[in-house]
């Protein structure tokens, strides 16, 4: 690991602690991270040289955190209500075009940028307010992250056999057990947080937010590779965009929220 990347990790972990203890700090941090990852997945895209309306995809990502931080919680008929209301606003927007082409692209696109960063990151701030919220939100980041650095550790030392060449040149299958494995041992070791989870429980999150990281991760690369793109951005040094800091956490988020409210009912 790089001295640049280490600083930049560490930075980002001094925040997350800090975010944990002060709820306001934790819903801005949130915000901030999901307006900055839509604005980077916005300008990959006009890449492409897709239009888009970039700066309204923003804005409108933010009312989805921004609601469930003031608890008027985007849920069942609610949450369906503003994805319809989402597309009926998308299609508008295209019949301020010039022409015809390209249409498609940019509703796709801006739909799947506010679902694909703006919702799925939002689980965090739900998961948040789950009882014991900051110890859930502390095993989520311990065992997310722990994953995506036991990939980078072992595969760095012992990769050998590429994992999938085409999305991800760099990522090996010994990476991959790695993480998976330091995911399973950060999930037992976050039985400091959350003491009333049985050893079986903790081992299935390592596993599930083992397996989802990496397939964020892995998403998350095919979009930049499909963009021609190394990385999401260029804001912390060694470790590029904030895109590239949240993607194995956008489908890590909801799974453990689900997991949560399924096994206590809430």
């Amino acid at each position: 690991m790089t001295l640049k990347r280490l600083f930049s990790s560490l930075f980002l972990i001094s925040l997350c602690v800090i975010g944990l203890m002060i709820n306001w700090v934790f819903g801005t941090l949130v915000i901030f991270l999901i307006a900055s990852g839509l604005y980077e997945f916005f300008n990959l895209i006009e890449k492409k040289g897709i239009k888009i309306y970039k700066y309204f995809g923003v804005g409108i990502g933010i009312i989805i955190p921004l609601s469930i931080y003031n608890k008027f919680e985007l849920t069942k008929s609610w949450e369906l209500f503003f994805i319809v209301l989402l597309f009926f606003i998308i299609f508008l927007l295209q019949f301020t075009r010039k022409d015809n082409r390209g249409a498609v692209e940019g509703v796709s696109t801006l739909l799947f940028g506010i679902l694909y960063i703006s919702w799925l990151f939002s689980f965090i701030i739900k998961l948040k307010y789950l009882p014991g919220g900051w110890q859930l939100v502390a095993t989520l980041l311990l065992v997310t992250k722990a994953g995506d650095i036991g990939a980078y550790l072992i595969g760095t030392r012992w990769g050998r056999h590429y994992l999938m060449p085409r999305i991800s040149p760099k990522k090996s299958i010994e990476g991959a057990i790695g993480g998976f494995i330091f995911s399973i041992l950060a999930a037992l070791a976050s039985n400091i947080f959350i003491p009333a989870f049985s050893c079986l429980q903790l081992i299935f999150i390592g596993m599930l937010l083992g397996i989802l990281g990496q397939l964020g991760d892995l998403s998350e690369s095919l979009i930049k590779r499909d963009c021609q793109a190394k990385d999401s951005g260029e804001l912390f040094p060694g470790i590029g965009g904030i895109l590239d800091i949240i993607d194995s956490l956008l489908f890590t988020s909801p799974a453990l929220y689900f997991y949560i409210s399924t096994i206590t009912g809430n």
